[in-house]
């Protein structure tokens, strides 16, 4: 039997788990990169969540493709001694690769979940996917790893495997589905016309495919301020507001912003993207770098946005980016402001010095770690605000978090902040301290 593809493997795969109890309700864990395209089309035909399972094999040196373990996500880590000691391969190299493949896999992780939360696992039958089992050594990680993770049942499902499989990893899952277990059995991709590597745009697409049915409903449309149009996003059942106050060089088009609003909008959170200058005033450093200006647009901006359905009510929050925090937090001291969080990135809180003292919101810093002058700015910042507040350093990151995973890592720290104050704001509750 030959599969034309990973999508015609995985076809027949969805096929062959429909047959089966494990179909119901269950989640659908696939092994990157060409687990994916397969796990895809199990997750479309069973009409289940789809998540990732991030796994590195460790290959033997000058045999890549020879596994002699393999690592995943949560400190997952497998060694098949069988193998080692065939090789020929002492402790240290066997550490050199290992170490290479968790730098490679933490590289993989933050890239591919793109600031999506882990589908949760507790409780729930997890089919484990992968385009074809060989050794073995990934698949038993990923099996132990979402065991870790609290599944209640996991269920190893392949298109291809040797017919012995079962017996080589009995116990590492509760049921094992494969859809073709010959018995001369090479490498997998004997069994597919077309085996061409995966790449890791084809991973995130299968992925965002697939949590397209998963994601709120978010109506968007815009709204007309003096600076020019503002593009409003509102999810079913919001539960709050987030105004974005951009930093020198960015405005409402901000990649790098969208990418935090749509983290927010799973949280129940609306945002509004504005510009706080015009084009025009955009090229004026003074302006640029004038707090009060800044800070009294987005004062101005915020009286509008709450006085319109249907956001009026909501509790809101300020997020701030660069010279955009100072803004946030200038506008924060405003009288009747009263802002129910604050979440700046890496920014410049000193150049609203002034008014840090006076500032009641909930107050969250981010900054890069190889941003280094930002970082002691910021120190020198939250020394001098009265509220509660946090300094959250990402590790590697520069200024614009453009390293893998570090502008993932800033949305979810983001959305964090606002959905534990804005949601408690709303409820009427108080504030948990830190």
């Amino acid at each position: 039997m030959h599969f034309t593809d990973r999508t015609d493997a995985g076809r027949r795969l969805a096929a062959a788990l429909a047959a089966t109890p494990d179909a119901q309700d269950a989640v659908v864990v696939a092994l990157p990169r060409g687990g994916v395209p397969v796990a895809a089309e199990v997750a479309t035909a069973l009409g289940a969540p789809l998540d990732v399972c991030v796994i590195r094999k460790v290959g033997v040196p000058g045999q890549p493709e020879l596994a002699m373990g393999a690592v995943g996500e949560d400190g997952a880590r497998v060694v098949n001694q069988t193998v080692v000691d065939a090789a020929g391969v002492t402790p240290g190299q066997f550490a050199a690769v290992e170490a290479r493949e968790r730098a490679e896999l933490a590289r993989r992780a933050a890239a591919y979940r793109a600031g999506r939360p882990p589908v949760p696992l507790a409780g729930r039958t997890v089919l484990v996917v992968d385009d074809g089992v060989a050794t073995g050594s990934s698949a038993l990680a990923a099996c132990r790893m979402v065991r870790a993770r609290g599944a209640s049942r996991v269920v190893l499902a392949v298109p291809v495997a040797p017919h012995d499989w079962t017996s080589r990893l009995a116990g590492a899952a509760d049921a094992f589905v494969a859809v073709h277990t010959p018995s001369r059995f090479l490498a997998v991709g004997e069994f597919y016309q077309d085996f061409r590597q995966t790449t890791d745009d084809e991973v995130l697409a299968a992925l965002d495919r697939a949590d397209r049915p998963h994601r709120p409903a978010v109506d968007v449309h815009e709204l007309a301020f003096p600076t020019g149009p503002a593009a409003v996003a509102v999810p079913e059942h919001a539960v709050g507001v987030v105004l974005f106050a951009h930093g020198s060089g960015s405005g409402r088009d901000s990649p790098r912003n969208r990418r935090v609003a749509e983290r927010l909008h799973r949280e129940g959170l609306a945002t509004v993207l504005f510009d706080l200058l015009t084009p025009r005033e955009a090229t004026d450093r003074w302006k640029v770098f004038d707090p009060g200006l800044l800070g009294g647009r987005l004062a101005e901006a915020t009286r509008t946005v709450r006085g319109r359905p249907p956001l009026a009510g909501l509790p809101f929050g300020y997020f701030g980016a660069s010279t955009g925090a100072a803004a946030a937090l200038w506008a924060a001291a405003e009288p009747d402001a009263e802002p129910g969080a604050i979440v700046s990135r890496g920014g410049r809180p000193d150049l609203a010095r002034a008014r840090l003292p006076l500032v009641t919101a909930p107050t969250l810093l981010i900054v890069g770690g190889a941003d280094e002058d930002v970082v002691e700015l910021n120190r020198q910042a939250r020394s001098e605000l009265r509220c509660e507040s946090a300094l959250q350093v990402v590790p590697g990151a520069g200024h614009l978090f453009e390293e893998p995973g570090a502008l993932e890592t800033v949305a979810d720290l983001a959305a964090q902040w606002f959905a534990r104050y804005l949601t408690i704001r709303q409820s009427g509750g108080d504030r948990a301290e830190h």
